[in-house]
């Protein structure tokens, strides 16, 4: 049985790729990695462990990586420097100048664990993965927007052409500027096959009708909670169809998701996913999802 491929964002996380924050968070600037207020980094590292925890509680094996103090703050935030394809890893260009060295951890990490690399992305292209959402194996959506460029989607469409996938882009709103992230993650969570949570107001018009041709039941957010959170409500991670982990204090959120039929857990984030603008899917870099 392989031990990797993930080209689907829902079905059972059976191995992950994460980071513990440390030295680097300790040592990190707050103005310069556009931290907010409630940041905390003794804080952030409990949050971190209680999080890993409930990851490690699902059943998924945990590949680490360590912060020995590079000063990549922001490196604990596995999902965007890479993705993980049933034939290999692809290792992308990310937007943010400073997560530019993230690229080199995960390619070493990836060759340590002996999964193939398929493909790099090279200047000027450049895509972070929370811009990318499998609608299904053979379509992978990203999102156009500050971080992710056309350069890089084109880069992308021809290292997964072999496998048979098709790439779409969707602009993005520049919605809070440059220096805040919005992704299309940021837009949508995938909980099942068919489910979804979703901020429709910021969800690119063609995606939201190709999500409804597909049969996608969408979830829409309570805006003021979206706003509460800077989005972060909306970062949900799927432990498996159905069974999500999400940010404590957004009770409308959790009873949306609940009456629709999941079984959410949550974590107290306030000084490391609210402050660092990345929640539970951030978090993590998943290596391979069963069906």
């Amino acid at each position: 049985m392989s031990a990797y491929g993930s080209q689907a964002m829902s079905t059972s996380l059976a191995r992950v790729l994460m980071r513990r924050p440390g030295k680097s968070l300790l040592a990190a600037d707050p103005q310069e990695w556009h931290y907010g207020p409630t940041f905390d980094a003794p804080k952030a590292i409990e949050q971190y462990q209680a999080f890993a925890r409930l990851v490690e509680q699902s059943g998924a094996e945990i590949l680490w990586l360590e912060d020995e103090g590079d000063g990549l703050a922001d490196s604990m935030f596995t999902q965007d420097p890479s993705f993980v394809t049933d034939k290999g890893a692809v290792i992308l260009r990310m937007g943010k100048p400073l997560r530019r060295q993230e690229a080199d951890l995960h390619e070493a990490a990836y060759r340590a664990a002996g999964i193939p690399i398929l493909g790099r992305l090279e200047a000027p292209g450049t895509v972070e993965s929370g811009d990318c959402v499998w609608l299904d194996k053979q379509t992978l959506c990203i999102g156009r927007g500050v971080r992710s460029n056309q350069a890089g989607i084109d880069q992308l469409q021809t290292i997964l052409a072999p496998l048979g996938v098709t790439v779409l882009g969707f602009d993005l709103p520049l919605w809070q500027g440059e220096e805040a992230c919005l992704h299309l993650m940021s837009v949508i969570s995938p909980l099942a096959e068919d489910l979804a949570l979703v901020h429709a107001p910021l969800l690119p018009a063609s995606f939201y009708l190709l999500l409804k041709e597909r049969g996608i039941r969408m979830i829409v957010a309570p805006p003021e909670e979206f706003a509460d959170s800077n989005g972060l409500n909306l970062n949900v991670l799927p432990t498996s169809p159905y069974k999500v982990i999400m940010i404590d204090g957004f009770p409308k959120t959790k009873a949306a998701m609940e009456a629709a039929g999941c079984e959410v857990q949550t974590f107290e984030a306030d000084a490391l996913c609210i402050a660092c603008e990345g929640g539970p899917t951030c978090l993590t870099r998943p290596i391979l999802r069963r069906d």
